[in-house]
């Protein structure tokens, strides 16, 4: 397996999906090719995307050597094939490379492995880098800019709803007042601060929900989500499968309440009444997958 990605509920996605060979399947957060490398194995299609050209990369490098049998190439009946963008554009960019429709798209949501291991991307809160977060670098707001730009209120109410974070105004002040000395550009000045409010206690580091929330809101994460939810609703064919893994629960409520509207409107099946869980098995060898949910919707 490749050493920068663990695939989440494995097992559970290939099911979900109901991988066939030949079937055409598009993976809308490639991310380390973990998922992808599963469907290939099985003689799935794959079209890749990722946000984060070295997402790309990674991926690439991973999938063809997991899968030597098969190559990427572009045209109906490439095995896989990876492109840049973002899935909120998945309906264009299926359309772009002739791959429609789709027996299945898989959306793997939140940062991946390999992002939280490189310290210059700044998304990790345990190593040492420049408080970037940006999935794609030609963005122009960094986390850094939102730490040192918005003001306490704009902080506080960032903490509350991207992060859940209960200590958010206590938070936003210590950040404001810390500011005032120097610009916070470190993801280490960042922790430094917050542990300063909130002592280190159990198993979850206490920057978790406020690293959560900046690069949601770098990222645009959930308005992305928004978009691509009917935009893989109408690349799939009749009886295709959409299947997204979420870790956050303002994720998981837009994933829901999504599925729920167009079951209401006769377009969708709704496959998991509850949403599907990593085992303690995969939670003690992937910590990572602790607050990973997976819903399931079959397009009538």
């Amino acid at each position: 397996m490749n050493s920068f990605h663990q695939p989440v509920l494995l097992k559970e996605v290939v099911e979900a999906l109901k991988v066939k060979k030949d079937g055409k399947y598009f993976d809308g957060t490639i991310g380390g090719g973990g998922h992808a490398q599963a469907i290939l194995r099985l003689g799935g299609q794959i079209l890749g995307l990722d946000y984060d050209p070295e997402a790309l990369t990674s991926a690439r490098e991973y999938l063809t050597t997991a899968c030597p049998s098969s190559i990427e190439s572009r045209g109906p009946n490439a095995a896989w094939r990876l492109v840049r963008g973002n899935f909120k554009d998945l309906a264009r960019i299926a359309k772009e490379n002739d791959f429609l429709p789709v027996d299945g798209v898989l959306l793997d949501l939140g940062v991946s492995f390999y992002q939280l291991r490189t310290p210059e991307r700044g998304f990790s809160f345990n190593l040492e880098g420049p408080l970037d977060m940006r999935m794609d670098p030609n963005l122009k707001v960094s986390a850094a800019d939102l730490i040192n730009g918005l003001n306490k209120g704009e902080l506080e109410k960032l903490f509350e709803k991207l992060g859940e974070e209960k200590l958010a105004r206590r938070l936003a002040e210590a950040i404001v007042e810390a500011r005032r000395l120097k610009p916070i550009s470190t993801s280490a000045q960042l922790v430094e601060i917050i542990l300063k409010v909130k002592p280190r206690r159990g198993k979850i580091h206490p920057a978790t929900q406020v690293f959560q929330a900046l690069r949601m809101a770098v990222n645009d994460e959930l308005n992305n989500l928004k978009e691509a939810l009917p935009a893989a609703l109408e690349i799939l064919k009749s009886k295709g499968r959409l299947a997204v893994i979420s870790f956050h629960s303002g994720e998981d409520r837009i994933v829901k309440y999504f599925l729920k509207e167009k079951a209401e409107e006769g377009k969708v099946k709704i496959i998991t009444k509850k949403p599907i869980i990593p085992s303690w098995e995969e939670i003690k060898e992937n910590p990572h997958s602790r607050s990973a949910k997976l819903r399931i919707g079959e397009k009538i």
